[in-house]
């Protein structure tokens, strides 16, 4: 039994009975309280377990409860008020409650879909690996330029498990696997020469890169929009710069502070307008005009200079935030 049942049932009045069913009915403490009449027909009913309560009246209507990882409601309050519980202890209850919920172990809602298990192209392998293991020449001379190209972007091989495929149509592309829950979910291709298409994907709706590596001990949830810009600096990435409500649900269950940096460009004001409306704070460090996206500031400032000027800007006064948009869309005219 648990501290806010256990409380619940010592303040019940004598006068009560059990029914067969497991609910313990009295007078109702609500009616008089609620400006109806007194009730003295044992209409009051409660039902408990070992970690939750139900308050029914049968007589006036009114409702409470309350279940292990969840706060107590203003009905739930009131229902010990009528009860006889001082104020001060109640909250203490509240507080009580309030320190189980944050000892709960998060779930994701039902609304947020399992992904599908997923395969990279045909003869896919680590790039690291083909570079040292490889000697066919066919697949480790364009292996090679591909881990030339993410060592261009200021990226190292290190930072991602990059894979390659010297399949026709991604012989001259990195892939970039995507992974939920240690599941394989998806795939990026990113062509490393000119020409279109420049990605070829598969993603699934409600999908977060790179959210496999934000552990326990990240103090914040860092938000871009690509998964180069997320690789550079162990971020998240929405892939697009405007979540759906599955990607925003998937970073929320992470239960810590959320930092939105967008691109510099015409869209990333998407973003900024999904972190105001979600609450999150934005930030938008003062980097050189040549510097579009945290890709190109890793690549030109380093990963722990981006880091540092990402927190120490960020902003999370909406009005603050609007400011530094338009002073970031008149340097970009």
């Amino acid at each position: 039994m648990n501290e806010i049942v256990n409380t619940l049932l010592t303040l019940l009045p004598a006068r009560r009975k059990m029914t067969p069913s497991g609910w313990i009915s009295f007078d109702a403490v609500c009616c008089h309280n609620r400006g109806e009449g007194r009730d003295t027909k044992k209409r009051g009913g409660i039902l408990t377990s070992d970690s939750s309560f139900q308050y029914h009246c049968f007589n006036c209507g009114f409702k409470a409860g309350w279940s292990m990882g969840k706060n107590l409601s203003n009905n739930t309050r009131s229902l010990f008020k009528w009860l006889g519980l001082p104020e001060s202890d109640i909250t203490k209850l509240s507080l009580w409650a309030l320190k189980t919920k944050e000892e709960q172990p998060r779930e994701l809602p039902r609304l947020v879909k399992d992904l599908e298990e997923k395969t990279l192209p045909p003869n896919s392998r680590l790039l690291e690996e083909i570079i040292q293991q490889e000697t066919d020449p066919n697949i480790l001379d364009p292996a090679v330029e591909a881990a030339a190209y993410i060592l261009d972007r200021g990226q190292s091989l290190d930072w991602y498990p990059w894979h390659y495929s010297a399949e026709p149509g991604y012989k001259d592309r990195v892939i970039i696997p995507f992974y939920d829950q240690g599941r394989l979910v998806g795939y990026t291709a990113r062509k490393i020469k000119e020409g279109k298409p420049k990605y070829l994907t598969d993603s699934q709706s409600g999908y977060v890169f790179n959210i496999d590596r934000q552990t326990e001990d990240r103090t914040c949830c860092i938000v871009v929009e690509g998964q180069f810009d997320a690789i550079a600096i162990d971020a998240v990435a929405i892939m697009t710069n405007e979540p759906n409500q599955a990607q925003i649900t998937r970073i929320r269950s992470l239960s810590r502070p959320v930092i939105v940096v967008p691109d510099r460009d015409p869209a990333g004001s998407k973003m900024i307008r999904h972190a105001l409306e979600q609450g999150w704070s934005v930030s938008l460090p003062p980097w050189e005009s040549h510097i579009k996206d945290v890709a190109d500031a890793v690549k030109s400032y380093g990963r722990l200079y981006t880091l540092t000027t990402i927190l120490h800007y960020q902003e999370h006064n909406r009005i603050k935030i609007q400011l530094l948009e338009k002073q970031l869309k008149h340097d970009r005219l």
